[in-house]
């Protein structure tokens, strides 16, 4: 016997699988678009990258792997469950990675996490994907709480989340696994509303 709600849900089941996941595009010839399979090289080359190795532990191995990985994107799309993007300069060259996961339509909230290229970096690139994302998300999409954790030592990530209106709402204490042990981590939150 299925429980009943005495709230509606945020967002009915079905709104938001019932199309395509959306490309979106941000300031500077920026473009967020669904991953596609020949980005998979880049994408395994990301993790190869020091510092998207020391904050994202899980890496995939192969390209075979990121294809996997592409797969479960596009389920967890249809199963309305999370969403990942391809960060782009203009629909072409991959500059970075921008996902929602842990989407829960019920309440109307979602995690955010990102990740960018190298040469990319320290041009803005993140938080205008992160904002370009937000404004999708809490508007269209009819999300009203968007949250995302970040190491208290990842400064550069700290940095993103103001940038893209998310509020620092606290520090959750030993809260995550990195490649040198235990860190603390700081939850940022935007909801919908928010300047």
């Amino acid at each position: 016997m299925r429980s009943t709600r005495s709230t509606p849900a945020a967002i009915p089941a079905g709104a938001l699988a019932a199309g395509p996941q959306p490309t979106l595009s941000a300031p500077g010839g920026l473009l967020l678009r669904a991953w596609e399979p020949s980005d998979a090289a880049v994408f395994l080359a990301a993790y190869q990258d020091p510092e998207i190795q020391h904050w994202h532990t899980r890496q995939p191995a192969s390209e075979d792997q990121v294809l996997q990985w592409f797969e479960q994107y596009r389920q967890a799309w249809a199963q309305e469950t999370g969403a990942s993007w391809a960060v782009t300069r203009g629909g072409g060259a991959v500059l970075g990675r921008i996902a929602m996961g842990s989407m829960n339509l019920d309440d109307g909230a979602a995690g955010c996490a990102y990740w960018v290229l190298p040469a990319a970096r320290g041009a803005g690139v993140a938080s205008r994907a992160l904002t370009a994302l937000s404004v999708w998300a809490l508007g269209e999409a009819g999300f009203h709480r968007l949250h995302l954790d970040h190491s208290t030592r990842n400064q550069a990530s700290c940095r993103v989340a103001g940038k893209s209106g998310f509020l620092l709402e606290g520090t959750q204490r030993s809260a995550a696994i990195h490649s040198d042990g235990r860190h603390d981590m700081h939850l940022h939150a935007r909801i919908r509303g928010d300047e």
